[in-house]
């Protein structure tokens, strides 16, 4: 595909977003496309919304490559001519420009013969509740057992031309949090006679900045963020009900289980001073993503050999990614590409340079090309 092609399937990936698990427009695209390349060396198959694409290659080895699938449910706010067409779902993510990338080079290994075997994972639910790990569970990459497996993630933060990553941790271990408070409600003139969920809940909220300070080993990291309160029908009510909606970000699993522990120990104080039930649920959680640390050395020394490439050196990040399943299971790493958007990860105004698509797909059919067994 020349550049022109990979910008224009690009948008319709845009157009298209799907939550986790309900990608059926999006799978439908990714094998419409498939299905117009070279399928001489092309085995597909179809995982729940996902697509799994084997290429042979002159070799059995065989290394994996990872594209995610969904979109966010964001309402988008570019006002770009292929701005989102469902209602509340956007690519916030930019896990449009990760399967182009992936199609990308597929497409020039339908047409050129790999020095090893590739495996083209195009993997759904990322955003939640989590494909990678699912999909590894369900078997259907055994029959191929990669080697090897990489994948990227992209940076507004970083210019287009610029590749990073680093050896070792490089995302951080994460969890959903859910709390539901259930209390009494009441009449607002007489709140003696009720149980105030929204208090609760506030108290909760207000309690739960002490769990990093005072709760985590300062030589390690943790965040714990809460991103929604809901309480209450009316101004002269008194709530019976509360919901607090956050995320558990670790660089270790000994921080996330103690931040979970004084999670759970700071409810059951607030169920007590505030003769309520409380219910918590941990919803998704992702281990931290680990990069090998010889493949990444590999890749590293090749980026900083390629022209029209900056390589900089990553740094640890608190960013949640299933990716870190993968690498549980198979050696390789993931790798931030450069976009230069104004506006980040998750708004819903990110708006990546497409020029930073050709570059990507380029780079990693350079990798590839000249990897050896082993």
């Amino acid at each position: 595909m020349n550049h022109e092609a990979l910008i224009q399937l690009r948008r319709k990936f845009h157009q298209i977003p799907e939550i986790g698990f309900e990608e059926y427009k999006t799978q439908a695209l990714i094998l419409d496309t498939v299905g117009t390349l070279n399928q001489e060396r092309l085995t597909v198959t179809k995982w729940r919304t996902g697509v799994i694409v084997k290429v042979d290659g002159k070799s059995p080895y065989t290394i994996a490559y990872r594209a995610d699938m969904d979109g966010l449910p964001v309402q988008e706010e570019t006002n770009l001519p292929y701005r989102s067409l469902h209602e509340g779902a956007m690519h916030a993510c930019g896990h449009d420009l990760h399967m182009t990338i992936a199609l990308g080079m597929l497409d020039y290994f339908s047409e050129n013969e790999p020095p090893t075997s590739l495996l083209f994972v195009f993997q759904p639910a990322e955003e939640g509740p989590g494909g990678a790990k699912p999909m590894l569970e369900s078997g259907v990459l055994d029959k191929w057992k990669p080697e090897e497996m990489y994948a990227l993630h992209i940076d507004p933060n970083l210019p287009v031309g610029t590749i990073s990553t680093k050896a070792g941790l490089l995302f951080a271990n994460t969890s959903e949090l859910f709390i539901d408070f259930k209390g009494k409600g009441g009449h607002a003139a007489y709140p003696h006679t009720a149980n105030d969920m929204v208090v609760a809940a506030a108290h909760f909220v207000t309690q739960l900045q002490s769990i990093v300070s005072r709760n985590v080993d300062p030589l390690d990291s943790a965040v714990v963020t809460i991103g929604v309160i809901n309480g209450g029908t009316k101004q002269n009510v008194i709530a019976s009900g509360a919901r607090v909606e956050g995320t558990i970000r670790t660089l270790s699993m000994v921080a996330m289980k103690k931040v979970k522990q004084r999670i759970e120990a700071l409810v059951k104080g607030i169920e007590v001073g505030f003769s309520c039930e409380a219910t918590i649920d941990y919803g998704s959680n992702y281990c931290e993503v680990n990069n090998d640390t010889a493949l990444t050395q590999a890749f590293i020394d090749f980026s900083e050999d390629q022209p029209g490439i900056q390589f900089v050196h990553a740094k640890e990040a608190m960013t949640g990614e299933d990716f870190g399943y993968f690498l549980k299971a198979y050696p390789g790493l993931m790798f931030w590409l450069g976009v230069d958007s104004s506006f980040g990860l998750h708004d819903a105004r990110l708006n990546p340079h497409e020029e930073a698509i050709g570059i990507a797909v380029k780079h990693m059919c350079s990798f590839f090309n000249q990897k050896q067994e082993g």
